[in-house]
């Protein structure tokens, strides 16, 4: 009778062990699935973030006349013969900085001052929003 006993004191420490190492597997489950989301959310959020890149060099080079040839060597940047590089501060447009936060918030980022930079992932942002409308 004792060993019986035993056996099912065992069997109830076990099922007490399996639950708790259930319940950490879970957890290892959640936080895994959350970091793949963040990872994801990242890279997503890392290629608009080069194709904004890309699109800022690009025009800054066409406005400071660099040429860039599309042969030979790619890091050679040469400037337009008739061109001086030097910005005053009469060139740059009153709301030139208004129509950039424009575009970045049209482009799916957060422009507002509690998300600023971060993707915008859930549609629009009223913060974002509102500072737009000011």
């Amino acid at each position: 009778m004792e060993k019986k006993r035993d056996i099912f004191v065992q069997m109830d420490e076990l099922d007490n062990r399996m639950g708790v190492f259930h319940a950490e597997l879970t957890a290892l489950k959640q936080k895994v699935k959350e970091l793949l989301e963040e990872n994801k959310r990242l890279s997503i959020e890392n290629h608009q973030l080069r194709q904004v890149f890309k699109r800022e060099t690009t025009s800054e080079r066409e406005a400071a006349g660099i040429v860039v040839p599309s042969e030979g060597n790619p890091a050679h940047v040469e400037l337009s013969p008739n061109h001086e590089i030097g910005l005053d501060e009469g060139n740059v447009a009153v709301g030139e900085g208004h129509d950039n936060l424009t575009r970045l918030y049209h482009e799916g980022f957060h422009i507002c001052n509690v998300y600023y930079g971060h993707l915008r992932t859930e549609g629009d942002c009223l913060f974002c929003l509102s500072f737009l409308n000011k």
